[in-house]
């Protein structure tokens, strides 16, 4: 019989790459190039992704693709383990003093089993990158 009740986070869950994303992965498959760990589940319940936040650290100096790719908590060298759920087209940015920066936003409201993560990769190398953060929850 499906569970019909509908489940709710238990505790807000945000998380972000402790750095900016700037450097260029070709692969579509996660197993080689730079990536950065954005989310990580509860490693005994899971979680819920409600979206992901995308913010300029300065000039970009050219337009990109972030790649999201899913993975089951294993080595991300095995292309099995990974699978790219999503991806969004992010301007070229000119930093300014007196204008707001662009931010874009990917809304994924998926959830996710224990121990699953989240990782991202840019399709072109960058000046300066972007930093990622997502909210969620932890069930």
């Amino acid at each position: 019989m499906a569970n019909i009740d509908p489940i709710f986070s238990k505790i807000a869950d945000v998380q972000w790459y402790s750095a900016s994303l700037a450097g260029v992965n070709i692969t579509k498959d996660l197993t080689a190039g730079t990536i950065a760990l954005i989310f990580t589940t509860d490693a005994t319940n899971g979680g819920f992704v409600q979206k992901l936040r995308f913010r300029p650290a300065g000039t970009t100096g050219a337009a990109t693709v972030c790649r999201i790719f899913l993975n089951n908590g294993s080595t991300t060298a095995t292309a099995a383990n990974n699978v790219m759920i999503d991806d969004i087209t992010l301007p070229s940015i000119t930093n300014s003093e007196v204008a707001a920066q662009t931010m874009q936003e990917l809304y994924l409201n998926m959830a996710l089993p224990a121990g699953y993560r989240l990782y991202a990769t840019m399709g072109t190398n960058l000046t300066i990158g972007w930093f990622i953060s997502c909210y969620g929850g932890k069930y």
